[in-house]
């Protein structure tokens, strides 16, 4: 089957995400049989399911500013710490002219 439509937040994911969310899936969403299939422990699934929800939901999230999205997606990535990434937007918004 042919997709006509894909999703944006789908688009926006790497391969590994979406290859994590067959595991998932094909685990019926137990977060135990997903940390035996990966060899980690439960909470490394449920950090990096975590990660992946709010990846999902920058990505679907109003925001319309790429600047933004990117800095929010860095933070949650732990590429970019949180107090940096608000300094970031902040100054931007200020810049732009935005509250």
């Amino acid at each position: 089957m042919i997709m006509d439509y894909i999703p944006e937040w789908l688009q926006e994911l790497e391969s590994e995400d979406i290859a994590f969310i067959k595991v998932f899936l094909m685990a019926s969403g137990s977060l135990k049989d997903v940390a035996k299939h990966y060899d980690v422990t439960y909470p490394t699934v449920r950090l990096r399911l975590d990660r992946l929800i709010e990846r999902i939901q920058i990505n679907d999230s109003q925001e319309s500013d790429a600047y933004i999205r990117l800095v929010k997606r860095l933070a949650v990535e732990d590429t970019l710490d949180y107090e940096t990434a608000k300094q970031l937007i902040t100054a931007y918004r200020g810049i732009k002219g935005e509250k």
